[in-house]
């Protein structure tokens, strides 16, 4: 039988159960709060793993190594880097003093170290670079290893205000790109050679397995500074790099990586300050670049190579950097194929006759991918030579880059920006009649000297708030 007062028990009961659904809702981050991009970036920044690592000293020069910039250390780094990892890790110690060496391959929980005055100079005999699994310019390649090299490692790490010295220069590397402007003259071999870098591409679209995309020596194809490939909790803290053959700092598949307080200095060929490929949570910080291609340039793998790999790079965090030269200061391709989301830019300082843009995303029909969620604030821009934002879907390099993979570039915002030189152009936008670069938001931003207020072809949903450029307030374009 069920009386009244069950019935009344029953009910309260139920309506206790209720109130602490309620309160258990409360406690839970709101849809709206949710929404908010930067309390996603705010959530990543507290839940990354940091690096540890054990407190054992393994000093190179107790491994044999020789501080007079002549002697070829590569064993001597080998052997600290070896017995440190089969302890359980530490820290390798480079101390002051300059130490040459070919490639150096890091292991899981080994801190590569450098005392203030110590530099490591890096051999420029291709020999001294043993072929590896890496990637080149978005298309993976058994080539040359990078300089310093980690593969399917864990907790490991480069720190030290020591400077890292890939010696490059117009003499030997740079010439490989091909450019005049880097030493190379008619007659010398290339990467644009129609045997070496075009090789490298076709394969991929073939479809040729990575192991029998064999290149290296005779394909003129320069290896990356420092790769970490399918690595997980990796730190890059206070060195100084100068000099690189190629692009810089590459992590590659690699997931929690912390860059903070880098200075790059290297002014040759495809010269990248940082480039983030098949990435995800990945914080550059307190940097400053100053390079001969882009200053950092987010990537996730070129054409049929990134849509087979389809790993996006995602959760991009850039904080407190200074832009000096470079063609762009955050850039997205473009090595865009598998797509690149969450990208957050905050409190940076970019300014130089010699950069070309602040932000700048491009891609075509052959890279494809899907690029969204674009976030920046607060930043002080000096000089930029052609424009403050570039959104292009027509980048062409090596010709003809035509294709049936149409992209997406939507929901760039722009917020709290300061520009004293502004360019050409505020805003160049350049999207396809099916697929319009669409979402676009400045909000409370100031823009001087430009030549003229924007150029849009295929734009959908501009959204101005308080924003002026050359002293007058722009109006939104639907």
């Amino acid at each position: 039988m069920i009386t009244n007062k069950s019935i009344t028990l029953n009910g309260i009961l139920f309506l206790t159960f209720l109130g602490l659904l309620v309160v258990s809702c409360a406690k839970q981050p709101s849809a709206a709060s949710l929404e908010n991009p930067w309390e996603k970036m705010d959530l990543v920044l507290k839940t990354m793993p940091q690096t540890h690592f054990s407190n054992k000293v393994y000093n190179i020069n107790d491994f044999g190594a020789v501080a007079d910039g002549k002697t070829l250390n590569t064993a001597a780094f080998e052997k600290a880097i070896k017995e440190c990892s089969v302890n359980g890790g530490g820290q390798v110690l480079v101390p002051n003093g300059k130490y040459l060496t070919g490639a150096i391959h890091l292991e899981s929980n080994v801190n590569l170290h450098l005392e203030d005055k110590a530099e490591i100079l890096f051999s420029l005999d291709p020999k001294d670079y043993p072929i590896v699994h890496t990637s080149w310019e978005g298309t993976e390649v058994m080539n040359y290893s990078p300089l310093i090299y980690a593969k399917n490692k864990t907790n490991v790490a480069v720190t030290g205000k020591g400077t890292l010295n890939g010696q490059a220069d117009s003499t030997n590397w740079w010439i490989w790109a091909g450019s005049k402007n880097y030493g190379w003259k008619k007659g010398i071999p290339s990467q644009n050679d129609p045997t070496n870098r075009e090789i490298l591409v076709d394969m991929a679209e073939k479809g040729v397995p990575v192991s029998e995309r064999v290149f290296g020596e005779g394909r003129y194809l320069r290896p990356n500074f420092i790769e970490f490939f399918e690595c997980n909790t990796v730190l890059v803290k206070d060195i100084t790099v100068i000099n690189s053959p190629f692009w810089i700092l590459h992590p590659i598949k690699t997931n929690n990586m912390i860059i903070d307080g880098v200075t790059v200095n290297s002014h040759g060929p495809n010269n990248d300050g940082c480039d983030p490929e098949y990435a995800q949570n990945v914080v550059i910080k307190n940097c400053t670049f100053n390079t001969g291609d882009d200053c950092i340039a987010i990537k996730s793998g070129r054409d049929g190579d990134g849509r087979r790999v389809a790993i996006p790079s995602k959760n991009i965090i850039v904080q407190n950097c200074k832009m000096i030269d470079g063609h762009g200061g955050v850039v997205i391709g473009s090595e865009i194929s598998a797509g690149v989301n969450n990208v957050f830019v905050e409190n940076c300082v970019m300014d130089s006759p010699n950069l070309d843009r602040a932000i700048r995303i491009k891609t075509n029909s052959k890279r494809g991918g899907v690029i969204e969620n674009i976030f920046v604030r607060n930043l002080e821009v000096g000089t930029v030579k052609e424009c403050v934002l570039k959104l292009n879907m027509f980048y062409n390099v090596y010709g003809s880059q035509t294709g049936n993979f149409i992209p997406t570039i939507r929901n760039v915002s722009l917020e709290n920006v300061n520009v004293k030189n502004g360019g050409k152009y505020s805003i160049w936008a350049d999207g396809y009649a099916e697929s319009p670069v669409e979402n676009i938001k400045l909000k409370n931003v100031k823009i001087q000297k430009v030549d003229s207020l924007y150029l849009l072809k295929n734009v959908k949903n501009i959204n101005f708030i308080d924003t002026y450029v050359n002293g007058k307030k722009v109006e939104s374009v639907k």
